[in-house]
Parts: structure tokens; sequence; C-alpha cells
């Protein structure tokens, strides 16, 4: 760990003042550095938001950075399972990151609570389990929009990494079905400074949208980079730019843009009937409280879920073993595949065997931007 990230965690630990003695140890894996630092800091602000104890044990953070580095993060996710024999591992919130960290997971029979909604092959994800949205029920509300708004062609510019190429495998499909025709694909790194000849080519093809498959900061130079170079149509963005950092640094160019979001961007747009609408609200009045007025966002709200899960699943795995031992470990995991309903700011969980995602199309919503900032958007 750099030096000067030092006083960062230990202010982090001071906050969790009954960790030396703590119960329940979890490790916290996320990228509070490097091009995905925006989608990891928020993720730490909603975890700062825990309660001290969890199914009535104290509970002990071990926050790491990763670096928005995969190496990293399966060093950081060796040492938890290891050194620290946490009994849960949460993170991380850059995809790429979190599939190496499910591996190490997976090695070590530890649950991963992934903040990022990273696809795993068969059989590696089997201690792996995401409080984001998939790619597919994310991606199904884009192609349902771009139908109804009568799209026929479409563009895809986005990372080079597993977050871009799973929304373009898992959009491809689906657009396929649906009747769409792909007309050009485009990629860039996220450390990219520029996609100029990217976006040349994208607004040569003359798609009738666009989507860009990015995430926090990173999703609104790509945005932007089509916009200067003329293009008209309709353009998309994923639940990974769901943040105000796209509406600061894409300004007047982001205006119109349609993206899909998870419920706690903006949970007083859900009916009062909705499962999760209660426990969104709170979370966003205690977070905009603690960092702001409009600091809301998509990745604290996962870094919140992952302790609502906890508070679900510890008092049924303190049954068959204690904090520390490969029993409450197995414990866990056997309760969250239990089928049992779980209410996340996010929708209602419902987590099986087959099944680490959980959530269903309740558990989003299409946002448009509208004079710098968030509305609903129309079903066209």
């Amino acid at each position: 760990m750099k030096p000067a990230f030092r006083p960062l965690i230990a202010s982090f630990a001071l906050a969790f003042s009954c960790a030396a003695q703590a119960d329940i140890t979890i490790g916290v894996s996320l990228p509070l550095t490097g091009p995905a630092s925006g989608l990891g800091i928020p993720t730490k602000n909603g975890i700062s938001l825990w309660p001290e104890t969890i199914g009535g044990e104290k509970v002990k953070i071990i926050m790491l950075d990763d670096a928005s580095d995969t190496t990293q993060s399966a060093k950081n996710g060796r040492r938890f399972i290891t050194e620290d024999k946490v009994d849960v591992i949460v993170g991380s919130t850059a995809t790429p990151a979190s599939v190496a960290l499910a591996d190490v997971a997976s090695e070590g029979k530890t649950v991963q609570i992934s903040t990022s909604p990273v696809e795993l092959p068969e059989g590696k994800g089997t201690y792996t389990f995401r409080v984001a949205q998939s790619t597919a029920l994310m991606a199904s509300a884009i192609v349902d929009h771009m139908k109804k708004a009568g799209v026929n062609t479409y563009a895809y510019l986005g990372y080079s990494d597993a977050y871009g190429e799973t929304w373009l495998k898992s959009f491809n499909e689906l657009a396929a079905k649906a009747g769409l025709k792909s007309v050009a694909t485009e990629r860039f790194a996220r450390a990219d400074t520029s996609v100029t000849a990217q976006a040349l080519k994208i607004v040569s093809a003359k798609p009738d949208a666009v989507l860009i498959g990015a995430s926090g900061s990173g999703s609104a130079m790509p945005h932007k980079a089509i916009v200067e170079r003329g293009y008209k149509g309709k353009i998309y963005q994923t639940h990974g730019a769901a943040s105000r950092d796209l509406i600061r640094l894409g300004g007047k160019d982001v205006e119109g843009s349609v993206v899909v979001a998870g419920l706690a961007v903006m949970p007083e747009a859900l009916p009062d009937n909705h499962p999760s609408k209660k426990v969104a609200v709170d979370f966003v009045d205690r977070y905009e409280k603690q960092f702001g007025a409009g600091s809301r966002n998509q990745f604290a709200a996962h870094g919140y879920d992952a302790q609502l899960l906890l508070q679900a699943v510890v008092p049924e795995a303190l049954k068959k073993g204690k904090p520390g031992t490969q029993e409450f470990r197995t414990a866990i995991k056997d309760a969250l595949e239990s089928g049992k309903s779980i209410t996340i700011t996010q929708g209602v969980v419902r987590y099986t065997p087959k099944d680490h995602f959980g959530l269903e199309d309740n558990a989003r919503v299409l946002l448009t931007i509208d004079n710098g900032n968030w509305k609903l958007a129309n079903s066209k």
C-alpha cells in the first residue's frame, strides 16, 4: 500500500471504534485510486454508513485500495483470506478487479459481495454474489426503449475491458433478437484521454443511436466526443454512468441522453408500493446529509447494500458457526442461496444456487438528463 494512502485507511478504521475486538471481519477491496477511483470512493462512502454491529455481533472493517488494478485486487483478496481470516469480502466496484477477486474468493471458500455487475464463467462464481444489477437486466431496458423510439441501427463505443466487453456481448445478443442492426463497434481503455478516432468512425457510420459502455467520469469523454463531431442521434449510457460525474463533466453535451440506472439514483420517483422505496429514500437522505445534496449515486448504494444482505443472513449463519470459522463462512453462502427475499436499495434480491444476481425488472429505471438534473425518461 502506498504510504500516502495510509491516513485514509486509518481514518476510516477509526470510524469503526470497535474494530480491534470485532467478531465479524469484513475485507473490502475497492478502487480508491486509479482510473476507477470515481466508482470506488462513493462505494467507500456508502460503506461508511454501515452499522457497528450486524446480527448482534461487532464488525471489523479492513479496507484496502486495489488501485483499479487486477493484480492488486487479487493480492488484496489473498491477504484477506490468509492473513486477516475474513468472513466476507466486499468489492470491487471496478469490474476487471472484481473478476480477479472472484477467483481468490472461490479458492478461499469465502463469500464475495461484488459491488460491480461482474460476469463469470460457469463454475467460477460459486462464492460471488452481486448487489449490482446484471448487464442483461439493464441492457434489455435500453433495447426496449430503442425499439419504442424507432431506432433501427446502433453503434457501440465502450471500454476495452471486462465491463465494456460484457455490455457489448449482452447488448448485441438482445438487440439482434429485437431486430436492431449494429453498424459500428469501437473500444477505448479506461485511462485514455481521447477517443477522437473512434468517435469519427462512429459518427461516419450514421447510426440511429449510440450506446456508450463506460462508467463514472469515464462515461462523459466519449459522449462529448461524438456530440462535438456532429452526432445528432440518440445516445444511451449504461448503469455504470449513473452518477453526477456524467452530468458535471458532460455539461450541455449530455442533455437529453438516456441512462439506465439503479433505484437509488432517483428513489423519490418510485411508486409508494415499491418494496425498495422506503429503504432507498432512507439511504439517500442519510447519504446526502453526510456527503452533500445531489451526491447520491449507484456505487454508494451498492456499498451500502452489502450490509443489508449481511443483516439478513448473518443471524442464520450464526446458528451454524462462529465468525472466523469455515462453518460460518459456508453458512453465509448457504443462507444467501436460500431464495429468501432481501430488500435492498436497488430492489428485492432472491439469490439461488444458480442465480447470484437475484434482481428483477423492478430493480431498474430509465433516466434522462434535463437542465443538469435527472428526470424519468419517457417511454420513447
